[in-house]
């Protein structure tokens, strides 16, 4: 409580100085509105924070706040999904004592004084010289000073939780604008790059067929397999049948898991769905920072660009209004020919399962429609489901109802992957009264998990833990994995791009992709790092089985051992080393500084 104590002695202190500097006339009348205005909007960021933290259990900083604003469009049904009367009510009740108050307040203050109608507006105070206004001004300015400097006490606090809401805010962003820069780990960066110049050759192409013009590649022959992606929103795996038999929530899935390529261990980079989107299309890890997705030319060459060269046709439905994650612009800037969101449907007889998406069924017309316009030639095609985002409106639904669990708020989420499961089953059906399943390869993944309040987090924000990176994803191609095979290692969604080129009898020229193909044992040595959506908010690293995370300060940094302790409870970074932890910490941290200069950014 010291950073609050002092940063509301300083904040009074503040006021009260300005207060005997603008004694009367429009300077006072300034001075008050301005003190009305400024205490308001403290108390919101104090009361946000608030609840900031009860949501994700972390504290709210300047790199979330700078986050949100550029989509505020995106995050306006958020903010207003479930809002009570009382709190719109409340909410008018601050905009009007802001605008209003100074006036009414100050005149019932001059009426209880006795002194109606004098000209300025309110009593003035007799303050010794010592403590004039500057010297109050002054004392502000220290116990300001003083509210920023906390630190970690024995019980563990950490140090953004133990300063004021509103100055940790403000100290956040003081450090990220001040920020040492750090060597970029030039491994990350070029990953990222590596892949500019790919170009694909046939495998039993000659040399001389090697460099020969994209443009006269084969356009009407189907001799290679179409790729469909389906992109299961906010699945977690511990949440799916084939990574949990004591959960019947995607019964049709883990049928499909018994004749695929199984990944057992799969994860994402960064727990959001535009950038598990950047990674699955072009095979790179995705910027650990708000935006370069969204911008013209910020991707590599993507697998769109690869197979479209080889006369393939490229679509992109998707079951939520393109204002999600600004997908309208992901899906222009991985190269997607065509576009459908929830906009362009049909939504007779859809119902919504979140505040910005309808049921995932919703794409099978339109899906219908296309594939039959184009499925005399070899085609790419992405299905991005909705139904699995929060706020999960899942019960009833049009497959009845199925219990999971005494928690209202899990039992709906359960029946929100009940209901992915069925999308995902008419998907498949479809392509088979098609004629198209034997000819198609299918890639089934989750873009990121949801965290309901396992480690003090909920929905899928920061979630840095199991319950937010670790997903589902198979691959399925009729013929090819008959009674299944598993992959066992550490596998992330980079490894998606070469595992469907190798199954398409493709190879990668004049350029690289980071990640490997999952038809071959992954190396037993390798390293998953991982960010949180806010930048600078966390990292993590999985080493074998063991996991790191940092948290920037925001907490104290954890080391788990998955094989024995999966739900992460028991923090063993007190075992270790300063030097093992200090040599994790910065080589994620020069992982993040490599990936993002990589794009660009710092």
């Amino acid at each position: 409580m010291r950073s609050d104590a002092f940063f509301d002695l300083g904040y009074a202190l503040l006021w009260i100085g300005l207060f005997a500097v603008a004694r009367r006339g429009f300077l006072r009348w300034v001075v008050v509105g301005l003190f009305h205005a400024a205490t308001v909007f403290l108390v919101v960021v104090t009361t946000c924070a608030h609840q900031y933290f009860r949501q994700n259990g972390t504290t709210l900083d300047y790199g979330t706040i700078a986050e949100w604003i550029p989509k505020i469009e995106e995050i306006a049904p958020i903010l207003t999904q479930g809002v009570p009367p009382s709190a719109w009510a409340l909410l008018a009740a601050a905009l009007f004592y802001a605008i209003l108050g100074p006036f009414f307040v100050t005149r019932a203050v001059e009426r209880r004084l006795g002194r109606p109608g004098r000209r300025y507006l309110a009593p003035t105070f007799r303050i010794p010289v010592f403590l004039g206004p500057l010297g109050l001004l002054l004392l502000a300015l220290l116990f300001g000073s003083l509210s920023s400097l906390v630190g970690s006490d024995p019980a563990g606090a950490n140090t953004s939780f133990a300063r004021a809401p509103f100055v940790n805010v403000v100290w956040t962003g003081v450090e990220e604008a001040t920020a040492e820069k750090v060597s970029p780990d030039t491994d990350a960066a070029e990953s990222v790059s590596a892949a500019a110049d790919a170009n694909l050759v046939e495998t039993s192409q000659t040399e001389e067929t090697t460099n020969a013009d994209p443009a006269e590649a084969p356009q009407a022959t189907k001799k290679h397999r179409n790729v469909v992606l389906v992109h299961l929103e906010s699945a977690r795996a511990r949440s799916t049948t084939p990574y949990n038999k004591d959960l019947k929530t995607t019964p049709f899935l883990d049928e499909l898991a018994g004749d695929s390529l199984f990944v057992e261990n799969a994860y994402v980079v960064v727990p959001r769905s535009s950038k598990a989107t950047v990674t699955v299309n072009c095979g790179i890890e995705p910027p650990l920072f708000y935006g370069p997705e969204f911008e013209p030319g910020a991707s590599s060459r993507c697998m769109t660009d690869l197979l479209e060269e080889q006369g393939y046709n490229t679509v992109f439905f998707q079951s939520s209004s393109e204002t999600l994650d600004q997908y309208s612009a992901v899906a222009e800037n991985l190269g997607y020919e065509e576009y459908y969101p929830s906009e362009v449907m049909d939504k007779t007889g859809f119902t919504m399962t979140n505040y910005v998406s309808y049921e995932d069924d919703i794409m099978l017309e339109p899906s219908r429609a296309w594939l039959e316009e184009n499925k005399d030639k070899p085609f790419m095609a992405q299905y991005l489901t909705g139904t699995g985002h929060d706020d999960y409106q899942c019960i009833p639904n049009r497959y009845g109802y199925e219990y999971f669990a005494d928690d209202a708020l899990i039992d709906s989420y359960h029946n929100c992957m009940r209901m992915l499961d069925h999308f995902l089953e008419n998907l498949i059906n479809q392509y088979k009264e098609m004629g198209l399943y034997e000819e198609t390869i299918f890639v089934v993944y989750g873009d990121h998990g949801e965290g309901f309040g396992e480690h003090g987090r909920y929905l899928h924000g920061d979630t840095i833990y199991e319950e937010g990176l670790r997903v589902p994803l198979l691959i399925h191609a009729p013929g090819r994995f008959e009674g299944g095979e598993r992959v066992g290692g550490l596998s992330n969604q980079t490894d998606i791009v070469p595992t469907v080129l190798e199954m398409l009898g493709y190879n990668v020229e004049d350029g690289s992709y980071p990640g490997y193909s999952l038809l071959h044992p992954l190396p037993g040595d390798r390293t998953l790092r991982f960010s949180c959506i806010t930048d600078r908010k966390c990292l993590a690293s999985i080493r074998g089985t063991e996991k790191y995370i940092h948290h920037y300060g925001d907490q104290p940094d954890e080391i788990f051992d998955l094989s024995k302790d999966p739900l992460e409870q028991r923090n063993l970074a007190g075992e270790r080393g300063i030097e093992e932890i200090n040599e994790r910490r910065e080589n994620l941290i020069a992982w993040h500084s490599g990936v993002n200069a990589g794009y660009g950014g710092g």
